[in-house]
């Protein structure tokens, strides 16, 4: 089936997923994004590996991929990894100079001397706790006395988690809580290995579709606007690569534009990129829509001082690492800023 010149001429990045999800994948990649405007020497263009998880607050980083493979600009690798300390220990021996990473984590790593910045948000919202189906659990107190697992200490799940039990009289000292990989959690939950987990999608759907699980909360209705994942990036890369960097923000951004409007055919993306069943992943961006959110990604200030000082306050940092050594928004496009 041709492209007439017209079709060919167009690079918005929507249109160029509407031509993706038609089946011309080679040509999707080739609008992506407009990104002349950012690269006017493609024969210049550059490789950057992002990393990433397999799960939906990260979808951003392989749609853009997507989009980016057959680009004659700057093309944006997606490296999957399958827990957050490996792709640390990557981003640190710059094996990939951006990545996404649960907010705290990023904090602590920056604490620690990673010269690095938050760039953007992988999102926002997407996170749920589950319980078993059969389960008499109906609210937090229910939880008390019983196993519950987390991704990480260094996770917005475990600060969350430690706020609510604060806000109902209760602490940590009152569950007995695991870190576990995300993946094994639906499988741990099955078994009565746990009683319950809080994870970000997809891993929560997992349970809720295959029937042994139930959800208890979803983060956007105790933290409206809940933020696990940001995009971050080396020092380096933003001192000697501006314009590199200038071009991963916009993908990213016009990336979960791209989804907000388009989730079935994200879905396959997605699923094809996460190597996990496209009927989750499509249920995950479609019960209900808002389940996870790729709108309004621009950082606040207020609110990445928020995630620090609970980070503080838990104990995962040792200081209040000021804000302008955590963030830079200079490359975030004009329009995502209004």
């Amino acid at each position: 089936m041709n492209e007439t010149p017209k079709k060919r001429r167009q690079t918005s990045f929507g249109r160029a997923f509407a031509i993706a999800a038609a089946g011309f994948l080679a040509l999707a990649g080739a609008s992506y994004l407009g990104l002349k405007a950012w690269s006017p020497k493609p024969a210049a263009s550059e490789t950057l590996h992002v990393g990433y998880l397999p799960v939906t607050c990260h979808l951003t980083c392989p749609v853009t991929d997507f989009a980016s493979k057959t680009s004659r600009a700057n093309k944006f690798v997606s490296m999957r990894f399958q827990d957050f300390p490996t792709a640390a220990e990557a981003f640190k021996t710059e094996r990939i100079g951006a990545s996404f990473f649960i907010a705290p984590l990023a904090m602590k790593l920056i604490e620690q001397g990673v010269a690095a910045k938050i760039v953007y948000l992988g999102h926002r919202d997407g996170s749920t706790i589950m319980v078993r189906k059969e389960s008499d659990i109906h609210d937090l107190e229910g939880l008390k006395g019983k196993k519950v697992a987390f991704p990480s200490r260094y996770s917005n799940q475990y600060l969350v988690l430690v706020k609510l039990l604060k806000d109902r009289g209760l602490t940590t000292k009152d569950f007995e809580m695991v870190e576990l990989p995300p993946p094994e959690m639906p499988s741990a939950l099955a078994a009565k290995a746990i009683d319950a987990y809080f994870i970000g999608e997809p891993h929560a759907a997992r349970a809720e579709l295959n029937g042994t699980g139930r959800i208890l909360y979803h983060a956007k209705d105790i933290w409206p606007g809940f933020i696990s994942c940001v995009l971050v990036v080396s020092q380096k890369l933003i001192d000697t690569k501006p314009e590199l960097v200038a071009d991963l923000v916009r993908g990213i951004a016009e990336s979960g534009e791209w989804i907000e409007g388009n989730r079935l055919e994200a879905a396959k993306i997605g699923a094809e990129y996460f190597k996990q069943s496209e009927e989750v992943v499509r249920y995950v961006l479609t019960h209900p829509p808002d389940r996870v959110s790729y709108a309004t990604l621009v950082p606040k200030k207020e609110e990445i001082e928020q995630i620090r000082d609970r980070a503080f306050d838990a104990g995962l940092l040792q200081t209040r690492v000021n804000i302008d050594n955590l963030l830079d928004l200079r490359f975030i496009p004009a329009k995502f800023l209004r």
